[in-house]
């Protein structure tokens, strides 16, 4: 769910529920709003943009009525269990008592079915990254390729490469078993 984000002046649904298993392809001519998905997913999870020109205190909508909330919502599942993750970014918004405007600082939150995990920007990427076992140079590189981004992972290094791969496999333990054999 994508609220007063980017070219969207209102809130805005993605359900990816059918494609929940395997991988997907978002694809569209240029200035169709991919990398504004792409923006909305991974700053739900890590608090930053996909690798987009725009900056994260600029995704609020030129076009939302001042009253509109800009945030982005991400509901996933992950080892069988349901997540929700909202977070919006720093932007202006009417005073809620009195005239003239304020700064909605940066915040989100972390759910686990209806269960609290995390508040606060820093504390529920850290919750995220701990949880997926991916930072957010790791799921944009795997994750999240974005617009030539599969480059950078088929190009990275092997010892890169291995400890991205370890991270999603969870396979360090066989590596931590190879270090002791030696």
């Amino acid at each position: 769910v994508l609220s007063g984000w980017g070219p969207y002046k209102g809130v805005e649904r993605a359900d990816f529920e059918a494609m929940q298993r395997g991988l997907f392809l978002i694809s569209g001519p240029t200035g169709a709003g991919k990398t504004t998905i792409f923006d909305g997913i991974t700053f739900a999870l890590y608090g930053e943009v996909s690798g987009s020109i725009r900056e994260k205190d600029s995704l609020r909508s030129d076009f939302a009525d001042a009253s509109t909330p800009t945030y982005a919502t991400l509901t996933f599942s992950h080892r069988g269990k349901q997540y929700r993750v909202t977070r919006n970014p720093k932007y202006d918004r009417p005073k809620l008592k009195g005239e003239g405007m304020t700064t909605e600082l940066e915040g989100g939150e972390l759910y686990e079915e209806e269960a609290l995990l995390a508040s606060g920007s820093t504390q529920v990427t850290e919750r995220v990254t701990e949880l997926l076992g991916l930072d957010y140079r790791q799921f944009t590189q795997i994750a999240m390729i974005a617009q030539g981004d599969f480059q950078k992972l088929l190009l990275a290094g092997t010892t890169e490469r291995a400890e991205i791969f370890r991270r999603i496999f969870h396979t360090g333990l066989y590596q931590e078993f190879e270090n002791r054999l030696k």
